[in-house]
């Protein structure tokens, strides 16, 4: 398993090895000591999945806020992902800097995304199916979110993000400026 780094503090790009013969692979998804080394701390309680039928779709900008806030680590397990995490921590010197990372179960990559971060997706594929290890329960009083395209954080989303695809709930996502300091 290797781990590469961002730009942002505290997110991690996993890569589990794949071992593979004209069968097909074995891959060693998680190792809480080899994550550990990484992530410290770290306790998942949840594990979550979603599947998104069209290309395009757009998911998010989500998180949840403390005392329910949650770290994730993202992965996919059909079609591919742009994967995105903002940096929503206000003392953070890369406070609204956005990093995105392409997932694919080919890639067999992982996304490491801690909480006081910001989490969306765009399906690249069809039948696109995203799984989140999460290390809180889910809260329906501190689920929260911001606008997937503030122009304050400038996501450069690929070409086929259709915002039509978007919930009710995120249509109507505040900006970064009217986004309480929760982080």
């Amino acid at each position: 398993m290797e781990f590469a780094r961002f730009e942002l503090d505290g997110l991690l790009e996993v890569r589990p090895r794949k071992i593979g013969d004209e069968r097909g692979y074995f891959s060693e998804i998680f190792r809480v000591d080899e994550f550990a080394k990484h992530a410290p701390a770290v306790e998942f309680v949840q594990d979550n999945q979603s599947l998104s039928r069209g290309v395009g779709t757009i998911r998010g900008i989500h998180f949840q806020s403390p005392p329910a806030a949650q770290g994730k680590l993202v992965r996919c397990l059909a079609g591919r992902l742009f994967d995105v995490a903002v940096d929503l921590r206000r003392d953070s010197p890369t406070y609204a800097k956005w990093a995105s990372v392409e997932l694919s179960p080919e890639e067999n990559k992982q996304l490491w995304i801690p909480a006081g971060f910001g989490h969306a997706f765009c399906t690249l594929e069809p039948n696109s199916i995203i799984s989140y290890r999460v290390t809180g329960y889910y809260s329906p009083e501190n689920d929260k979110g911001l606008a997937w395209d503030d122009p304050d954080v400038g996501i450069e989303w690929p070409q086929v993000a259709d915002p039509s695809t978007l919930s009710l709930k995120d249509r109507k996502q505040p900006s970064l400026a009217r986004l309480p300091g929760y982080f």
